[in-house]
């Protein structure tokens, strides 16, 4: 049995040095345990003069070796951020919330390291887009042909005209105070949000919004639950974060509450990444009933719903239900809407709402990324979101891509392939016989110019490798028979070999 590092006085000098040689070599891990206590710090959640957990604990707790937990406390100790008192432990140093400007310094250089040495993480989603083919199914873009282009220029005249001192002004860090009006209204008019301009943040897209999110409110090992399968994307940010994910399934008619609230009870997560609309990569809506439910388990444990609404519009049958925003009382939901995909994708625009409480916080961290998103875009979108052109578009698009969406289940058909037939959104979301593997697939694929999906990235245990999504938004009519008939083709060779 090992022996607690604390108690143990006859471990020699020489194994203490080749335990911390092999964890220098194996990731510097102490440095991610050093990062941990002063992330603790900085939150107030251990104050001046409270007692650390001791080395067993900690190692414990971190799943580490208790010699990496102990040359993390000596350097914090170095660095007169915690002190020890003889045999009762370590505590947290009263001058550790404003140390001196050269353990700032120090602190500074060791965080950069690390950052660049752990939390660097793939975004396999945009290495998956970057492949070049002419037959691009992975991306859930809007084929530019169907986006007002034309109409887009004349109106972007009339916004210079308008304020002629566009480029040379910076938009305040929350956004420009008229669009954040703007949508406020839309919100409490179309949602039934109770909400005003100050609880609203224009962010450049919904990655950035999301992006913020984790930084803000996640600190390494928190838990954060996540959709199984969920966005590509979203669980790379968490995992930069340092986050611990659980997921749980979601289904054609939404989520099997029982599990929720089981894992909600058990394992106490910091949030819950949701995306209950036309769902990605699924296209699976979660009914109201589940929604409201769900808002309410979020309150009883205490954990946040992080929204993510970007295909809200794009429904062909009927409207969606209300957000989960809708029925927030409590703060525990934060709101990420989208529109830049089906207006222009180039502009950037989404929004966050949260309550103020939260704001301020979304607000300190976005003013370290960026000065505000562009001052133009926010303006172009805003007159145009306004007019009457948009809402003839936005029908207009619907039909476009219903017309797609039937094109591609029908070039599917007798394929063997299973799929739940969306009612809004740009994706199919498509099971593959059980002999074949959508990584094995993709490879074959590729050589022919097609791309898409494999559903092992959209699944937090990357797990689902008989499973894949086709975007039916990108390519027009005709580039989708053709690139269904070849990525069938390629399906066939695996299937007759």
């Amino acid at each position: 049995m090992e022996r607690d590092t604390e108690s143990s006085k006859d471990q020699s000098h020489f194994s203490l040095e080749e335990s911390f040689e092999k964890t220098d070599r194996s990731g510097r891990l102490f440095e991610q345990v050093y990062d941990y206590v002063v992330d603790r710090i900085k939150r107030r959640e251990w104050a001046e003069h409270d007692r650390l957990p001791s080395i067993r604990q900690l190692a414990n707790e971190l799943q580490v070796h208790r010699l990496t937990v102990f040359k993390a406390y000596q350097l914090l100790k170095k660095d007169q951020l915690i002190y020890v008192k003889d045999k009762s432990g370590y505590y947290v140093h009263p001058a550790s919330a404003l140390p001196p400007q050269s353990i700032q310094k120090q602190s500074l250089e060791h965080h950069t390291r690390t950052h660049f040495s752990i939390s660097i993480q793939k975004n396999h989603l945009a290495e998956v887009h970057s492949i070049p083919v002419t037959y691009q199914f992975s991306q859930a873009l809007i084929d530019p042909n169907l986006l007002p282009n034309y109409y887009f220029s004349m109106h972007v005249k009339k916004v210079f005209d308008l304020y002629p001192k566009v480029l040379g002004t910076y938009a305040p860090v929350q956004g420009d105070e008229e669009l954040r009006a703007t949508l406020a209204a839309y919100f409490s008019l179309q949602h039934r949000f109770h909400l005003s301009s100050d609880e609203l943040m224009i962010t450049s897209g919904a990655q950035q919004a999301l992006a913020l999110v984790a930084k803000v409110f996640l600190k390494p090992r928190d838990v954060v639950m996540m959709e199984c399968p969920t966005y590509s994307a979203a669980i790379d940010f968490f995992r930069q974060q340092g986050a611990q994910i659980i997921s749980v399934d979601i289904h054609p008619n939404g989520f099997d509450l029982e599990q929720v609230e089981k894992v909600m009870r058990q394992a106490k997560p910091r949030l819950f990444y949701v995306n209950p609309t036309f769902h990605n990569p699924t296209g699976y809506t979660v009914p109201a009933r589940q929604r409201k439910r769900l808002v309410e388990l979020a309150e009883q444990y205490h954990c946040m719903l992080v929204e993510d609404d970007a295909f809200h519009d794009i429904y062909f049958d009927q409207e969606p239900p209300q957000p989960l925003f809708t029925y927030d009382t409590e703060g525990v939901v934060l709101y990420i809407r989208s529109f830049s995909k089906y207006v222009a994708p180039g502009l950037r625009i989404a929004a966050l709402a949260s309550r103020q409480s939260l704001m301020s916080n979304l607000l300190i961290a976005k003013s370290f990324i960026d000065n505000g998103t562009p001052l133009l875009n926010q303006k172009i979108f805003s007159h145009y979101f306004l007019s009457p052109r948009f809402q003839k578009h936005l029908a207009k698009l619907r039909i476009a891509l219903e017309i797609r969406k039937e094109i591609m289940e029908s070039e599917l058909k007798g394929s063997g392939w299973r799929w739940t037939t969306p009612t809004g959104g740009l994706n199919l979301w498509l099971e593959l016989p059980e002999h074949v593997h959508t990584n094995t697939l993709l490879a074959k694929s590729i050589d022919k110019s097609v791309s898409f999906v494999p559903g092992s990235i959209c699944d937090p245990e990357q797990a689902m490798q008989r499973w894949l999504r086709l975007s039916y938004s990108y390519m027009n009519e005709q580039q989708i028979r053709i690139g269904m008939k070849r990525l069938l083709e390629q399906f066939y060779s695996l299937t007759d070999s």
